[in-house]
């Protein structure tokens, strides 16, 4: 299989015609190799306009489907200059985008697994200035805090008050909110001690543990 040929038409299918237009973000993926990121049985369907499953379970993992990740990376509005904090990396396919499009990424996963295979493949292919990290996602990643984004990969249901904490005044933090198809494409920004939010796009995309509401009991 052709894997350029098939990364190509990924960028002019599935992400220009979804009103990507940040040159930084098509050019990272047109640049990273998205096959080297999935199970070695779906290789083939790296390119797919669809998520992708990397392990199974009572908590399954996903690489996010192209479009959406795209639109979201867009909404960032990162810059080379910028510290980035990725929670949930899994494999560490939007580790590798965000390392061409930021100056730094702190890709955070909860999974041993996932972290060694994202580790293992990111030094492979020579993205150097990612540093993969294990811990609670839901907890952030403090050590290395203040960010100036702070990329959610998956979709919540909420988003812990102690993330924002970790952002730096101007930061940005981007998740989707909500599960299946009620869910928005949200972008959050700290500024003079309060946090303002912005409604995006709909999408709909895997959620990721570790991010539900805590359910009350109703008598």
């Amino acid at each position: 299989m052709n894997f350029e040929a098939a990364r190509n038409k990924m960028v002019d299918n599935q992400v220009r015609t979804t009103d990507v237009t940040s040159h930084s973000v098509l050019s990272a993926f047109l640049s990273v190799p998205r096959e080297e990121f999935v199970p070695a049985k779906l290789k083939e369907l790296a390119y797919i306009d669809a998520d992708i499953e990397l392990v199974g379970g009572a908590e399954p993992r996903y690489l996010m489907e192209p479009s959406p990740l795209a639109k979201l990376l867009q909404l960032a509005g990162i810059s080379k200059s910028d510290v980035v904090l990725e929670i949930g990396c899994g494999t560490g396919y939007a580790s590798a985008l965000l390392s061409l499009i930021a100056g730094s990424v702190v890709a955070l996963e909860s999974d041993e697994g996932l972290a060694a295979t994202a580790t293992a493949t990111l030094a492979r292919l020579g993205y150097d200035n990612i540093a993969v990290v294990t811990g609670n996602l839901a907890e952030g990643y403090a050590a290395e805090s203040p960010y100036d984004v702070i990329f959610i990969n998956g979709a919540v249901e909420t988003i812990p008050e102690g993330l924002f904490g970790q952002l730096r005044d101007g930061g940005r933090l981007v998740t989707v909110e909500g599960f299946s198809n009620a869910s928005r494409a949200k972008l959050y920004v700290r500024g003079f001690g309060r946090v303002s939010e912005r409604s995006d796009f709909n999408t709909a995309v895997k959620p990721l543990p570790g991010f539900r509401r805590e359910r009350s009991f109703v008598f």
